[in-house]
């Protein structure tokens, strides 16, 4: 398994500089990628996808905790609205990875591969809109908040995303917030998302036969520390690109690698 974490320390920068960069966890790059070194390691799929799941979860922590800190000192984070998706998100990321725990693995790979291709072509709409947006954000009522945020962490759970691949269109989108101020409030939204998912994996990978050193459910430690090494200052950095780059451009890129990910985990490119 050591042979492994130098790998995951590389992808654990980029899961840092992308996560602060595109408001989102960084899961949609950090859960392929565990998951591909696992089971190419000989970890069996249902072990190397649910592990991939919760340790993504895991690391999104202290990764959006990093990037939000930086968001917050350039005002692009509104608090209130973070504190509404990120609470009704940990109740629904604890139901998602709990309905994870019992779905079929093939189901739960074609089926992220599926959502971030969706998600991604939606994000698409309004690119040549973005510069007509007023920079400040709305206050939006609170029962579509409550909505959007079990949704999202339903998602989570089920996905091992922070949620921010749900949350950063609905923002732009539904919400017309700007581009920079999506990303903020959803960096911020993660933090109280995220822990709701580890719990579940947690819970329901204890015992399950076949499991990595050093993992506590579907939790490993080992590669939980590795991924973390460079993916905290990595987020700083990544955070003040966000501020450095178009709102037009950022979301593009958002795009690209979306769909590049999810083609690859629903089995386009086997």
């Amino acid at each position: 398994m050591f042979d492994l974490l130098p790998v995951l320390v590389i992808a654990g920068a980029v899961v840092g500089f992308v996560a602060a960069l595109l408001g989102v966890g960084g899961g949609f790059i950090m859960v392929p990628i565990m998951y591909w070194v696992l089971a190419g390691s000989g970890v069996t799929e249902d072990i190397a996808l649910r592990t991939a799941f919760g340790t993504s979860l895991l690391v999104i922590v202290p990764t959006v905790l990093s990037s939000t800190w930086r968001h917050h000192k350039n005002r692009t984070v509104v608090w209130r609205v973070a504190l509404i998706l990120g609470g009704c998100g940990a109740v629904g990321a604890l139901a998602g990875s709990t309905l994870a725990a019992y779905l079929p693995s093939e189901a739960l790979r074609v089926g992220f591969g599926v959502f971030i291709i969706v998600i991604a072509f939606r994000m698409l709409v309004g690119i040549r809109n973005e510069g007509v947006i007023a920079d400040w954000a709305l206050s939006p009522r609170t029962t579509p908040l409550v909505a959007l945020g079990l949704a999202m962490g339903v998602i989570s759970g089920l996905t091992g995303l922070g949620g921010g691949a749900l949350m950063v269109p609905a923002l732009v989108l539904l919400f017309r917030f700007p581009m920079l101020r999506a990303v903020g409030t959803s960096s911020a939204a993660i933090i109280f998302t995220a822990p709701g998912g580890v719990i579940g994996y947690i819970v329901h990978g204890l015992g399950v036969p076949g499991r990595l050193p050093y993992s506590i459910g579907y939790v490993n430690l080992a590669v939980f520390l590795a991924l973390i090494i460079l993916s905290i200052p990595m987020a700083q950095v990544g955070a003040r690109a966000a501020h450095a780059i178009d709102g037009r451009k950022l979301r593009l890129l958002f795009v690209v690698l979306m769909v590049y990910v999810g083609l690859r985990m629903a089995g386009v490119f086997d």
